[in-house]
């Protein structure tokens, strides 16, 4: 009996062992002609053993370069596409360059950071008043969102006159959003969340159950 364990690793192992076995036995074929043949015999097969790759953009291409992997680039057999080499999948992407913006207080986020800006290079008026106003809520409710603790008005108007180097100002006296109204709304907001999710597995399972 072979087990596993005492077996060589599978190259691809969505394509199982015996896929493996035939491309081995096309890389020994002597006859280059014999060889096209059966290559080609098997990209059939492995496209029907993966459908869901046929929703992948050069198809094809990549079942090829599959083949060439699974042969340990060892297969001689004219391709259709240019052949993938070992180097070239070493070939490490690139590092994505992050944000680097610090934000002080990280519990009212990048965005209403960015309203902030704008809002300073706002004309004076009524629309900038209103602007002000808005942010400052939008910062109570952010606050209130993430430490799920009472926030005295004073304290936003204070942090947005900070988090705006001063420029933009509101009457210590003004009074924002009511804390429970902003608690009462995340809550409607989660259970709505939730039926949402629980409708969208109950229709998933029903479509699920109607196909046997």
């Amino acid at each position: 009996m072979e087990y596993n364990s005492q077996r060589e690793n599978l190259s691809i192992s969505e394509y199982g062992r015996h896929i493996q076995k035939m491309v081995q036995s096309v890389v020994a074929e002597k006859d280059k002609e014999v060889r096209n043949k059966q290559a080609k015999a098997i990209i059939d097969v492995m496209g029907q053993l993966n459908p869901h790759l046929r929703d992948v953009a050069d198809f094809k291409h990549k079942l090829w370069d599959h083949l060439f992997i699974i042969s340990d680039f060892k297969l001689d057999v004219d391709s259709p596409f240019p052949k993938p080499t070992e180097e070239s999948l070493e070939v490490k992407p690139k590092k994505l360059a992050y944000p680097a913006q610090n934000i002080k207080y990280r519990h009212y986020g990048r965005t209403n950071q960015i309203m902030i800006e704008k809002a300073i290079e706002f004309p004076e008026g009524p629309e900038k008043e209103a602007l002000i106003m808005t942010i400052a809520n939008h910062l109570k409710k952010s606050y209130v969102t993430w430490n799920r603790d009472a926030v005295a008005d004073e304290k936003i108007i204070n942090d947005l006159t900070e988090l705006s180097g001063g420029k933009l100002k509101l009457d210590p006296n003004t009074v924002l959003t009511d804390t429970s109204e902003i608690l009462a709304a995340n809550k409607r907001k989660k259970k709505s969340t939730r039926s949402s999710n629980s409708k969208s597995r109950n229709s998933n399972s029903r479509r699920r159950g109607g196909r046997y």
